[in-house]
């Protein structure tokens, strides 16, 4: 019999058969993956050669860390995120429907348009405007009349593209190798902190890390025994990443380190693939940004799908005061009135921001949301994942603690720094 997502089976035993269940963390991780992550890699290769390849590496760990805290709290108490997370309270619970409503608004106009920017450079002459809706509307129907193993699939798909063509271009690049030396062994060189900060801090992270329970839900697994099959599914996920990040610093590197090039913003992205494509010609210049488009689109197409679920099931917990009842208990439909309004909500008011400048305030808001998210959701899963909620054996370890808290201080690092850059 043909295996199916909505269907529940048992678990795999072998390590092989692990393997040929992983998805979720593909979704989650490729999803993360956008242009922010390729930047930041990219202004790293450009700077400082591959010195700081470890950072993109303990970056691809903090994120196995927080998926896999995730993952591990849905699987072991059978409560979705978003009802864990209220049993800290209304306030907990309601900082993330305020997140939403404007992660949605802000980030829905502007993945969209990375998108438009790159496919204005596949087919010149486009508007970006228009390359935004179009990518925009693509998500929003695929997510609407679609399920979670379409999903699956266009990601893994969209994964299998960003590997052919990116790291397929890194290793040619490779291949060919000029004469420009740098160096490997990891270090920390001078004026790279806010780099190293960025590169660490961006690595596939954002609120879709929240998503991550919804979409095993969506997958089918259900219960204790499912853990060792996600932990498995999360690294291999979160090492596909880390090996995507590593491929962008090696163009980046090869290409421009030691020419006293810059990258800045999304148009400096571009600049890399122009770069490319003067050495290996236009076709190869194409095919990178096919491969750039892939990134950018999965981070279009899982908030689109995942902060949906988050949306619809606050919904529910509020129409339930937050009681437990049988309708907690169900997996949330796509088909769910608030799913499709935050979809719709996602997709079609963000339009106008591409049209007019961004509202200030909004953007303000968002800025200061966004700074605080990290540590908030590393403080709230290192009191949950500590709690009785949780049997005793599948608590946090004494080194999964120390992880945590790790990971708060960095965030409140990088969290208080971009708040100063903002009131400054």
């Amino acid at each position: 019999m043909e295996r199916t997502y909505e269907t529940v089976v048992n678990p795999p035993s072998t390590l092989k058969g692990k393997l040929s269940y992983i998805g979720p963390g593909i979704v989650v991780a490729a999803t993360g993956v956008g242009a922010g992550d390729l930047i930041m890699a990219s202004i790293a290769g450009v700077n400082y050669g591959l010195m700081l390849l470890w950072a993109v590496f303990v970056g691809a760990i903090i994120k196995f860390i927080l998926s896999e805290g995730i993952g591990r709290m849905y699987l072991a108490t059978g409560k979705t995120f978003l009802q864990s997370w209220h049993s800290l309270g209304w306030v907990a619970t309601s900082y993330f429907w305020g997140y939403a409503i404007l992660f949605g608004i802000i980030y829905g106009a502007a993945a969209p348009t990375v998108c438009g920017m790159v496919l204005a450079a596949l087919f010149p002459g486009t508007p970006v405007w228009l390359g935004a809706i179009i990518s925009s509307v693509a998500g929003f129907i695929l997510v609407w009349f679609g399920r979670y193993n379409l999903l699956e699939r266009i990601m893994m798909g969209f994964v299998g593209l960003m590997f052919i063509t990116v790291v397929g271009s890194a290793i040619i690049i490779l291949a060919s190798a000029n004469d420009v030396t740098y160096q490997v062994i990891p270090s920390v060189p001078k004026g790279s902190f806010t780099t190293i900060l960025g590169l660490i801090g961006g690595v596939g992270g954002s609120i879709t890390l929240a998503c991550y329970g919804y979409w095993l839900q969506a997958k089918g697994w259900k219960g204790k025994s499912w853990i060792a099959t996600m932990k498995v599914d999360n690294g291999v996920a979160y090492t596909v990443t880390g090996i995507f990040a590593v491929a962008i610093m090696i163009i980046a590197a090869e290409l421009l380190f030691g020419t006293g090039t810059t990258i800045n913003g999304n148009q400096g992205l571009l600049g890399l693939a122009d770069a490319y494509g003067k050495r290996f010609g236009n076709i190869a210049r194409w095919v990178l940004l096919v491969g750039f488009y892939g990134a950018v689109f999965t981070s279009v197409l899982g908030p689109w799908h995942g902060i949906s679920y988050l949306f619809a099931d606050f919904v529910r917990i509020v129409r339930n005061k937050g009681k437990e009842n049988n309708e907690l208990n169900q997996p949330i439909s796509e088909k769910d009135p608030a799913y499709r309004t935050y979809l719709t909500w996602m997709t079609f008011p963000p339009m106008l921001l591409l049209l007019f400048n961004e509202p200030v305030a909004v953007v303000f808001i968002y800025g200061i949301l966004g700074a605080i998210f990290m540590p908030a959701l590393s403080l709230g899963l290192l009191y949950l994942l500590n709690s009785k909620q949780i049997d005793s054996v599948y608590r946090n370890r004494k080194a999964n603690n120390l992880f945590l808290v790790l990971i708060i201080l960095l965030f409140v690092y990088l969290g208080g720094s971009e708040l100063l850059d903002m009131l400054l």
